[in-house]
């Protein structure tokens, strides 16, 4: 799991509490979980709470977004396309990885 996104209704005070109640190291944009691999690779899961009228989610209306690490995301986008899964835009790459963005069978 790479990370975790979902609607609150004050994100700000949610991060906050998370802070202060349960010890976690948290940030503006909530707390990254640190971990290794299978292979002893430095790796994260982020933990993100977002206002409720973020558009972040788009053209998702859910109430919460995931993402997750995969190995081949070129090939599993193709995969993916031609079982008939919603593909959201292009595949974007940056200094800190590879995304793309898929709609599940229970997306609007």
């Amino acid at each position: 799991m790479g990370g975790f996104f979902f609607k609150s209704k004050n994100s700000k005070e949610l991060v906050t509490w998370y802070g202060k109640h349960l010890g976690l190291k948290t940030d503006q944009y909530g707390v990254t979980f640190w971990w290794k691999d299978k292979v002893d690779n430095d790796c994260s899961t982020q933990w993100s709470p977002f206002v409720e009228d973020t558009t972040y989610f788009a053209p998702s209306e859910k109430q919460l977004m995931q993402n997750f690490r995969v190995c081949d995301l070129e090939n599993l986008l193709k995969k993916l396309s031609d079982e008939g899964v919603t593909i959201v835009g292009d595949m974007q790459s940056n200094e800190y990885g590879k995304f793309g963005y898929i709609l599940d069978s229970e997306s609007v």
